[in-house]
């Protein structure tokens, strides 16, 4: 198994690919019980780090408040010949305020809405500040899998 696990495990340009390709997040954290509490958002890619904004008393930032583990995944494929993923376990930091909360917040509008111009960037990412924070993915562990690697298809 451990053969067939090294032989579909996506290298970094592979990963940034399917990322790129990517338009949702699949989000876990755990709710005061432990029971698992799963979203989807739109998210941004930067510098190893899994970028998303959200309301700030969502359950999601309440629960990351209490505690900061996380797991994000994205994927693509419908046949099992071609399924293609990344999972990750890590740690999370809420931005929530000043300088770092606009520029991350551009940097994400900028991703999800391509083809805006700068401007319009910079005041949908401040209107959305408002109300709004960015949680930071931290990569503790990276599980990543392509299917089209075994040649099924």
């Amino acid at each position: 198994m451990a053969k067939m696990r090294d032989a579909i495990r996506m290298t970094e340009g592979e990963i940034v690919a399917l990322l790129d390709e990517c338009k949702s997040l699949q989000v876990a954290t755990l709710d005061k019980d432990g029971a698992p509490h799963l979203t989807t958002v739109w998210f941004a890619y930067q510098g190893g780090t899994y970028l998303f904004e959200t309301y700030g008393k969502s359950q999601k930032v309440v629960n990351l408040r209490r505690d900061p583990r996380v797991s994000v995944l994205a994927e693509q494929g419908t046949e099992y010949s071609e399924l293609r993923g990344v999972s990750v376990q890590g740690r999370a930091e809420i931005v929530d305020g000043g300088e770092p909360l606009q520029r991350l917040m551009e940097v994400i509008v900028a991703r999800n809405h391509r083809g805006l111009d700068a401007g319009d960037v910079t005041k949908i990412a401040a209107s959305m500040a408002e109300k709004r924070v960015v949680v930071i993915v931290r990569p503790d562990k990276v599980i990543s899998w392509d299917h089209r690697k075994l040649g099924m298809g």
